[in-house]
């Protein structure tokens, strides 16, 4: 039996992971990182627009700060997040922007003088200022106020990802690639680190760590049309749930990007319309003032996903051989821009669909693209239920997003949270609290269940082809689960994903016998974990009876603050149980900044919960008092809903800007 021995354990290479490694190590203590790619490969490297942070440097972000930043959040959250979380998020923002920059991310800068945009299809000249030349400047993108998002041309993934891996290297993180973590080792409500399997070798390792941290992205490819990468199958929220002790936190809410291209789904960034770029239907008509005449393109990215549907539907959208699509027009931006600001766009454009963007409109539909829901934790990032694991990033469900994510706040999300818990971890690292007491025989139980499972797919005959259950999962997904939701296709989702999930269990490994470098076997056991994920939401969309955020019921089109105003928590404490379990947990509105309200798209078609006006009267009455007695902002906000201290010492300071010292 090998087993490795570490303080922390992080399953997954990309932003979040590497940023909580390094975080830990520069706290002294030491970390392993596990990943199914080499760092540089993970899908962090996919993102593309920008990142969220409320700097105020660019003229269009004048007047931004993190009040604005969270009002942003919550209300394209449709009141779904953690307020807290929130502010703990906006907050540090900033901070970690500017860490990047210093760590040597190459943000595109302000420029002093004049410089011509285009805004709502219009050629402007909008004049920066000269003190804030050189600063780290920001784009326009849906569901914000201000312009906020922070970028590096269109490779703001790539240039984050590549700084943040250099930075591990510096700090000499242990990084093992080609390994997937296959279980979590655990007793008496403790985790204790992980099974992983060597890719290549088919080799297992025991990896005992004081505190396991689950770093491993979303879980989009349980559909079969996504923008995420080929690795992102959930694997983490699924060995997580396997445990029967750790929960998940709102596994429905899915969402879909409007401007993926047709037919492989590949994303084209939400920097495209925020730079300018417009949606066009059959007719070359720009049909998004029609439905969102104040936003436009740049509504939230579930609402235009939904008016994109909406349009096709009508019979506006143009017919291939792989189905309706719409356009994507960003010829107005002109050659220059694009070759500068949008080169990975036009990349994709000329490499996959052999046209120039700068010529040719773009086809796009909306695709699956991130999972709001993830392992259930608390704002220190560990599970509410088991001890010594914690979870950051899209494979967590923190919960910044609630039912939809604003653009640019994922892969802010990835560093803010990943800084922030590497701190918490070192606390706890840092007391008796996080000694371990395992036996050995434990460890090598875990491994043998895991060798057998292994064994059993080896050795089966006249059982299931993965590869069929797998394509019928993701087409249930796609067709049933999709942007648009009812119940009963819902049931029969569930219903068919139950038998799936049932034929599994006698899964043949077809092909190939090997018990090394065997992507039959990877997929026969990824398999029979993705149906469980898919499960848990199609599940917690069928059990959620309204509307909210990326969960559009049509059988229930309005948001029911009275009776759902609470996160769906999904477990599955029995290793038999063919469904999982669900319960709820309700978000106070009484401890809320920002008490629910309407999001400003569409009809307001919400159920208001009954505490609803009582906070509001409260948080109005308090804000005039404080006002009146000469209170600044921060001690405003302070006295609503303290947050400060919850965050690490270190980052409890103001941020500054120009025109706001601190």
């Amino acid at each position: 039996m090998k087993v490795i021995y570490t303080d922390v354990l992080i399953i997954g290479g990309g932003l979040a992971g590497l940023r909580v490694a390094t975080g830990v190590k520069e706290r002294g203590h030491n970390a392993v990182v596990i990943s199914l790619v080499p760092p540089k490969r993970s899908h962090s490297s996919a993102a593309q627009g920008g990142m969220q942070a409320s700097l105020a440097n660019a003229k269009m972000g004048e007047g931004d700060n993190e009040d604005v930043h969270f009002s942003d959040t919550i209300k394209g959250s449709d009141w779904g997040a953690d307020q807290e979380v929130a502010r703990m998020f906006v907050h540090c923002a900033p901070k970690a922007i500017r860490e990047l920059a210093n760590w040597g991310v190459p943000w595109s800068r302000v420029q002093k003088g004049d410089r011509k945009v285009i805004i709502n299809a219009e050629t402007v000249t909008i004049t920066e200022k000269d003190e804030a030349h050189g600063l780290i400047t920001a784009r326009d993108f849906g569901g914000t106020k201000k312009w906020r998002t922070c970028y590096t041309s269109d490779g703001t993934g790539h240039s984050m990802l590549y700084a943040m891996d250099n930075k591990a290297h510096k700090e000499k993180v242990e990084i093992h690639e080609r390994l997937e973590a296959i279980s979590l080792i655990h007793e008496d409500g403790r985790c204790y680190g992980a099974v992983a399997r060597n890719l290549m070798s088919g080799e297992l390792v025991a990896y005992v760590s004081k505190a396991t941290t689950m770093a491993t992205g979303g879980y989009g490819r349980i559909y079969s049309v996504s923008t995420n990468a080929i690795i992102c199958q959930g694997m983490g929220q699924a060995i997580a749930l396997e445990t029967g002790i750790a929960t998940l936190g709102n596994m429905e809410a899915i969402q879909f990007h409007p401007t993926a291209i047709v037919p492989v789904g590949i994303l084209t960034t939400e920097g495209c319309r925020g730079d300018g770029g417009l949606l066009l239907d059959k007719d070359g008509y720009r049909f998004m003032p029609d439905y969102e005449p104040d936003k436009k393109e740049l509504a939230s990215r579930d609402v235009v996903s939904r008016r994109m549907t909406e349009h096709m539907r009508k019979g506006k959208g143009v017919k291939s051989k792989y189905g309706d699509h719409l356009w994507l027009d960003i010829t107005n931006l002109g050659r220059e821009h694009i070759e500068k600001n949008l080169r990975e766009v036009k990349e994709i454009c000329e490499n996959f669909l052999g046209i120039d963007p700068a010529v040719d409109w773009i086809p796009v539909r909306p695709t699956q693209h991130y999972s709001m829901g993830g392992i259930r934790t608390k704002y220190t990032g560990e599970s509410q239920t088991l001890k010594g694991l914690y979870s950051c990033g899209e494979a967590a469900c923190w919960d910044l997003h609630g039912f939809n994510r604003l653009g640019g706040n994922s892969v802010s999300e990835t560093v803010v949270a990943g800084m922030m818990v590497a701190e918490y971890i070192s606390d706890f690292l840092d007391t008796p609290e996080s000694d371990m007491v395992i036996h050995s025989s434990k460890v090598e139980c875990f491994m043998k269940q895991e060798y057998d499972k292994l064994e059993k797919l080896l050795t089966n005959k006249n059982g299931e082809d993965a590869y069929v259950l797998r394509r019928r999962m993701e087409t249930i997904m796609m067709d049933k689960v999709g942007i648009f939701r009812n119940g009963k296709d819902l049931k029969e989702a569930v219903d068919e994903l139950e038998e799936l999930l049932k034929r599994s269990k006698n899964i043949e490994v077809f092909r190939s016998k090997s018990r090394a470098a065997n992507p039959a076997l990877v997929n026969a056991y990824r398999t029979q974990r993705m149906i469980k994920v898919a499960l848990t939401c199609a599940l917690g969309a069928y059990l959620r009876q309204e509307s909210r955020g990326a969960h559009s019921r049509e059988d229930f089109p309005e948001r029911d603050d009275e009776r759902w105003l609470k996160r769906t928590i999904t477990s599955w404490p029995d290793a038999n149980q063919t469904m999982p379990s669900v319960s709820y947990e309700d978000i106070n509105i009484s401890k809320m900044e920002m008490p629910p309200g309407f999001r400003g798209y569409g009809k307001d078609l919400t159920k208001h919960h009954p505490m609803t006006k009582v906070r509001e009267n409260s948080v109005e009455k308090a804000t005039k008092m404080l006002q009146e007695a000469g209170k600044d902002r921060f001690e405003i906000q302070e006295a609503l809903m303290p947050f400060r201290d919850k965050l690490p010492k270190k980052y409890r300071g103001n941020n500054e800007r120009l025109g706001e010292n601190v």
